[in-house]
């Protein structure tokens, strides 16, 4: 279920202020083939997801810029051989093409995914 934002309905609904809930985000994972991730909005470079992984994170490198906004739970994410402890409420930035995972995450792990801008990173 992604809601694509777009012309004259796009102007109204991001000039009334669009909303997005966790609620309405969470009631459609895991998708159709077991995807821990789905897109809940649309518009122009911007893509809003959300992603609750269980038990191991496997993604892999993204081309474009990414934002996750840690909605709850808590853990470890680990990029260029770092250990970055986070908690519900913590933003973490990755760049483009940069190795990343999360780890040691607790079962209510879910996070706000952002991507934006052109492919291959600003």
């Amino acid at each position: 279920m992604v809601y694509s934002i777009t012309g004259t309905e796009a102007k109204a609904q991001l000039a009334a202020g669009c909303k997005r809930t966790l609620a309405q985000a969470l009631a459609v994972l895991p998708g159709p083939q077991g995807e821990r991730s789905v897109a809940v909005l649309e518009h122009g470079t911007l893509q809003l997801k959300v992603y609750a992984p269980r038990g191991t994170d496997l993604q892999q490198p993204h081309t474009r810029d990414e934002l996750y906004v840690v909605a709850s739970g808590s853990g470890e994410f680990v990029t260029a051989n770092e250990r970055i402890p986070f908690a519900a409420g913590d933003a973490l930035f990755v760049a483009a093409h940069a190795a990343h995972r999360f780890e040691n995450f607790s079962a209510d792990f879910v996070v706000w995914v952002v991507f934006y801008g052109p492919e291959g990173g600003e």
